[in-house]
């Protein structure tokens, strides 16, 4: 069985949240969101892991939870500068703010990554069966002479989304042989009374089903992803079609232009677990609810880490 990495993207700064999401204590002891996921990822086998971080959020990642990641895994950290990653001759242009979304963080993480790898979200918890099976997959596959071989874990879009504002989601249609077909990012879902809808320009809104399955970005990749995105984010910049001062490079859509140019086959995971996260600030509750649900049903002991 291979060893694995586990890279979690955390330079997201919350700005629907209203704060730093990543660092706000869900647990009864002052557990994190990403502390779940870590201890997921332990007692799955995984010993590695990268955090993808701002410069600017560095010294409060590394106080709240780099250092006490440090006791229990080899750890690396990788910075999501606007300036990093880029095609020769190309400069940030003055109004970017923003990083350049999840296809460029993962796309830095190529030295800190030398074999297969998960990818989650800081801000998401996933839960111990979608960690467990992704792990156990990406432990066994390589990729083929023909094609990359990836995974990701998908969950009912109806189990994913706020009861307090629109959400992006990566929406899925799987082959009846458990492969993604094709993957499409859609930035703004939201719940109405009347259905689930998504809009890509802000006036006319397209139904979803309930039971579309969404990936949460906790994907199962090969480092043949690396090559794929350097040159998809190349193109992604120089294309005249790109708003230079907002668009994102996600890393959904270059998995799901892989699925479509049949350059990689990726196998679905399904799971039972529910998803929690805090996109807004009154997803909060609803997430402490349901982690002392898994506590109380004895999924996660009452204090996590044997020291804080």
């Amino acid at each position: 069985m291979k060893k694995l990495s586990l890279v979690i993207m955390a330079a997201g700064i919350g700005s629907r949240y209203g704060g730093l999401k990543q660092v706000d204590p869900v647990g009864p002891n002052g557990e994190l969101i990403i502390d779940y996921s870590l201890f997921d990822a332990r007692r799955s086998g995984i010993e590695h892991v990268v955090f993808i971080i701002r410069r600017d959020l560095k010294d409060i990642f590394l106080e709240k939870i780099g250092l006490r990641a440090e006791r229990y895994f080899s750890v690396d950290y990788v910075l999501q500068d606007l300036d990093k990653a880029l095609p020769a001759g190309f400069k940030v242009p003055e109004n970017r703010i923003k990083p350049w979304g999840t296809g460029q963080a993962v796309l830095l993480c190529r030295g800190a990554v030398s074999g297969n790898f998960i990818l989650i979200n800081a801000d998401d918890f996933y839960g111990f069966d979608a960690i467990k099976k992704l792990a156990f997959y990406m432990m066994e596959v390589e990729d083929k002479a023909t094609s990359y071989d990836y995974a990701l874990v998908g969950y009912r879009l109806g189990h994913t989304l706020s009861e307090h504002g629109h959400v992006a989601r990566g929406i899925c249609r799987i082959s009846e042989d458990g492969f993604l077909m094709d993957l499409r990012e859609r930035t703004r879902v939201k719940k109405f009374e009347d259905g689930i809808k998504y809009t890509e320009d802000g006036q006319t809104w397209h139904p979803l089903s309930p039971d579309d399955i969404a990936s949460m970005n906790i994907f199962g990749l090969t480092p043949s992803i690396f090559d794929e995105l350097e040159k998809r984010f190349h193109k992604f910049l120089t294309d005249p079609a790109t708003d230079l001062s907002r668009s994102e490079f996600y890393i959904p859509e270059v998995v799901g232009s892989l699925c479509r140019e049949k350059k990689a086959r990726v196998r679905v995971l399904t799971t039972e677990d529910q998803w929690y996260g805090v996109t807004y600030q009154e997803d909060r509750p609803w997430v402490q609810a349901g982690i002392r649900k898994l506590i109380q049903s004895g999924w996660y002991p009452e204090r996590l880490w044997l020291r804080k």
